[in-house]
């Protein structure tokens, strides 16, 4: 039984390294691997019986249709030419300090994070509209398409972020499924609104860590980031530029103080806020007229495809799941995590580990619906506070974006980077931002009330 679950584990992670769909590598092996035990008789036909209602649960899930809702406002916020707007105005706003374009693109991706949190739209409209401005200005190539990729993957942990909406629903059932095995048949529960909370201040450390660096490596390394002319006349004259930095500022900021703050202040569910966010950003795209129905046509169906794709795998994974716990995976990896050194400490260090390796060859979705659901009931069962455990795997999701080879922001930046930028360079940019992001690991493990002293604040938790 427990040769069985480790070898279906392995398995299904060597098929999707080799290339084929995940959604069905989850199913298809899961169910072959179950066949083969009920003919062996090593494993409990009920199992299965379970999975109508699995499935059934995902459709009924109302948390979960905050995902295509978000997808559809980061979109629409996209073909509206938000970030164009942004990078202009903050550009020349900061532009004259030298690193001061870099410190605009880390800013930009930040708002871009929170009003569509969607890291290949931004990664490849920030590259498309910043990373030429870069090198006409003397940035160094590798610093400059870092700086860029790095920027696009904050909205997987910047509310609202789609990565925050799966972790919530996965971990919202790993803990109840810890406190059913503690005894405690009132449990608790951790949403997605929760996670939204937390994860502020770990986004904003994110941010400050990024714009540090870029400070360094100007006041270092000057000739890596050059001060572009200065120019005091016409449109880039004082007033004149912050006016038109507030102008570009007051539709995103206003979206997104919109959508998380009703979830903040307790008016509306994510959901709900989803609907707001959705409704919020046609409105501002027709605003500025790029609301036409050739374009509505095509932000429909992209959010049709990335959320099929979305479902598709937790439906594959909900099969997973539940296979390997009828061949006892569960038990194997909680005596495994308890076994470890260092108690709590040593197997949260290993499910972190484990993760950012993975991160190096699964995308952020696999990770959270394959591995989640069979470490998270374990380690919360140990006492780990849910929020915490969510903006951390949120946060190391967030490197598999950066590291080679699959790094999927580097796939991106790459597709629409300049011929004259190689790969290699592309690659070195990113090292230096995945040890920020580790930093930034090392910070919320050691003063884990950065993530829950705001939820507690908040709600009195």
């Amino acid at each position: 039984m427990a040769f069985a679950s480790a070898l279906l584990f392995l398995v299904v992670v060597l098929l999707m390294l080799a290339g084929y769909p995940v959604a069905f590598t989850l199913a298809g092996v899961s169910l072959l691997f179950a066949m083969v035990g009920i003919i062996a008789g090593f494993f409990e036909p009920a199992y299965l019986a379970a999975m109508p209602s699995r499935i059934f649960g995902v459709m009924n899930n109302e948390t979960l249709i905050a995902v295509p809702l978000f997808v559809f406002m980061g979109i629409m916020l996209e073909r509206a030419r938000i970030a164009e707007e942004l990078l202009e105005a903050l550009g020349t706003l900061f532009g004259r300090l030298r690193g001061g374009l870099g410190i605009s693109v880390t800013l930009v991706g930040m708002l871009l994070a929170a009003s569509t949190g969607i890291v290949g739209a931004t990664v490849v409209t920030m590259g498309l509209l910043s990373l030429p401005t870069m090198l006409k200005r003397g940035y160094d190539p590798a610093v400059a398409t870092g700086t860029i990729c790095a920027s696009g993957t904050l909205g997987q942990i910047i509310p609202p972020s789609i990565i925050l909406v799966l972790l919530g629903d996965v971990l919202s059932s790993a803990y109840q499924q810890a406190q059913l095995r503690q005894g405690i048949y009132s449990p608790e529960t951790v949403s997605v609104g929760d996670l939204f909370v937390g994860a502020l201040l770990p986004g904003l450390l994110l941010v400050g860590l990024y714009v540090v660096y870029l400070l360094v490596v100007a006041f270092v390394q000057p000739e890596k980031m050059p001060a572009a002319a200065q120019v005091t006349h016409g449109r880039n004259s004082g007033p004149e530029v912050v006016w038109r930095a507030v102008k570009a500022l007051v539709a995103p900021l206003g979206l997104v103080l919109a959508v998380l703050g009703s979830i903040i202040g307790g008016f509306a569910t994510p959901t709900e806020a989803a609907a707001v966010g959705a409704l919020g950003a046609m409105l501002l795209a027709a605003m500025r007229r790029q609301l036409t129905l050739p374009r509505l046509q095509e932000v429909m169906r992209g959010t049709v495809r990335l959320s099929s794709m979305v479902f598709l795998v937790l439906i594959g994974a909900s099969v997973f799941s539940l296979v390997f716990r009828g061949l006892g995976g569960d038990d194997v990896v909680h005596r495994m995590l308890e076994s470890l050194p260092g108690g709590v400490v040593g197997a949260m260090f290993a499910v972190m580990l484990v993760m950012f390796v993975l991160g190096f060859v699964l995308d952020f979705i696999e990770i959270t619906y394959v591995v989640v659901p069979v470490v998270g009931p374990v380690l919360l069962a140990m006492g780990i506070d849910p929020i915490w455990l969510g903006v951390m795997i949120a946060v190391n999701l967030q490197t598999s974006f950066l590291t080679p080879p699959f790094g999927f922001a580097l796939f991106y930046l790459r597709g629409v980077a300049p011929p004259e930028v190689s790969t290699g360079q592309i690659y070195r940019g990113a090292m230096p931002f995945v040890g920020l992001q580790l930093i930034a690991l090392a910070i919320l493990a050691w003063w884990p009330q950065i993530v829950t002293w705001l939820p507690a604040t908040l709600y009195g938790e």
